[in-house]
């Protein structure tokens, strides 16, 4: 891994013709072009879904990843689809919870060099795999109607704080958000509440009512069903 990486920092800085430039570029413009258009073929026919996301590394015998397999489960129930990012660990659980719903379960997989296979749970025509992490990603936010988000690292953040951002600024409809372990959230939210609104004010107030933290499924499920009652609307399958 680390020779891999030594290599991608050195071609970084190699002198590269413009011949050169301009064919690698031509390349990645239409690889990028057909995962766009693969993405937006096959989720624009799958009506509305919530998007879970959490660690790849949480094993099955771990309370978060039951509680991704409970969420999705009962999401199922109430008429959502579920969207996960494909893998193992919550990713897993969140189309395992689905595919015993007998709701839709859909995998948006990245393809990685050392890790991550799509899990089993995925519907086979619902899987769709992507080199590029930024068109997956506007994938989920594109085709969700909500998010739960589960115990993750860096990816799992990074997922959030693109659906906060693209809330916060009116770049999306306002999705519900909800994060799922008080244990594991709460630490950041009260540091968002006083680094970032008290102090610095680098967050409005009303910021903080762009997601909201609970700890059981029936809570996630309840936050996002309510949210839509408000508009008297529901899942149409």
């Amino acid at each position: 891994m680390q020779n891999h990486d030594e290599e991608k920092i050195k071609k970084a800085f190699e002198n590269k013709d413009w011949s050169e430039i301009k064919s690698n570029d031509s390349w990645a413009i239409f690889k990028i072009m057909a995962e766009f258009v693969d993405g937006f073929t096959k989720l624009s026919k799958i009506g509305p879904c919530v998007s879970i996301f959490g660690s790849a590394r949480t094993a099955m015998d771990k309370k978060y990843y039951a509680l991704a397999e409970e969420v999705a489960f009962k999401l199922t129930k109430s008429g959502y689809g579920v969207i996960t990012g494909g893998g193992p660990g919550i990713m897993e659980a969140a189309n395992k919870g689905a595919k015993e719903g007998a709701g839709k379960s859909v995998g948006l997989n990245i393809e990685l060099p050392f890790e991550q296979q799509a899990n089993p749970y995925i519907d086979y025509d619902k899987l769709i795999n992507f080199d590029y992490f930024f068109v997956r990603k506007v994938m989920f936010m594109k085709y969700s109607q909500g998010f739960v988000v589960l115990p993750g690292g860096f990816g799992t953040l990074d997922e959030l704080f693109e659906a906060i951002t693209l809330i916060q600024t009116h770049k999306i409809g306002r999705f519900p958000i909800v994060l799922l372990g008080k244990d594991f959230w709460g630490g950041l939210f009260e540091w968002i509440k006083a680094a970032m609104r008290d102090k610095e004010k680098t967050i409005s107030p009303d910021d903080l009512d762009l997601f909201a933290v609970v700890d059981t499924a029936d809570e996630a499920v309840k936050h996002i069903n309510d949210f839509y009652a408000r508009y008297l609307l529901k899942p149409n399958f």
